[in-house]
Parts: structure tokens; C-alpha cells; sequence
């Protein structure tokens, strides 16, 4: 049985590479040779093109947040636009919370 493989995101080329996960090396762009970021097994990625979307992945993947699978099927909400993460970054301002579990509450 084979491993595993999960999603790794680079955001300025704006692809998506699945390899198996190990944390134990760094995984590199192979367009651009930046540092790969890890997204998780249930990482599906937008459209190269729309540009609004890797807008909003960008600030979710460095506030933290990760696309792994529950024990009930998928990661749960995920904001998808920039207009949801305009208002997870409001919510966040407003209540204290922190900038990630107010990013994964659906608008």
C-alpha cells in the first residue's frame, strides 16, 4: 500500500503539487524554487486565473489554517472569497478573537 499524499501550495505561481507528506524535508516550487506551503489532504485548489480566490487562500494558509479531512468527510467552511475573508478579519477586530477560528466561522 502506497503513501498518503497531500497538497502543497505555491502561492506566488499560484499551483498546487500532491506529494507524500514528511514532514522531515522542505519541499520546493519546481517553476520557482520557493518554499512550498503545506494545505492539507482535502486541499482543492481554484483556478490559476482567478486571482480573487489566491488572494483568499494566501490569508488563510498564513494565519494558519489547513485543509485536512474530519472524521466526517471534509475540513469544514473555509472561506472562498475575499469578501468572507474581508468580513472573518472584521469579526476578528470587532470580538478579539483570533484571526484563524474567526476566519472558520461561515459568514
Amino acid at each position: 500500500m502506497g503513501h498518503a499524499k497531500t497538497s502543497y501550495v505555491c502561492l506566488p505561481c499560484r499551483a498546487s503539487y500532491k506529494q507524500t507528506y514528511g514532514p522531515e524535508r522542505e519541499r520546493r516550487c519546481p517553476r520557482c524554487a520557493r518554499v512550498l506551503i503545506h494545505a492539507g489532504s482535502a486541499f482543492a485548489p481554484p483556478k490559476r486565473r482567478d486571482v480573487s480566490a489566491w488572494r483568499a487562500l494566501s490569508v488563510v494558509l498564513h494565519s494558519g489554517i489547513r485543509f485536512h479531512k474530519s472524521c466526517c468527510g471534509g475540513p469544514g467552511h473555509r472561506p472562498r472569497t475575499l469578501s468572507e475573508v474581508k468580513a472573518g478579519l472584521a469579526r476578528a477586530r470587532r470580538t478579539g478573537e483570533p484571526i484563524a477560528e474567526a476566519l472558520l466561522r461561515a459568514v
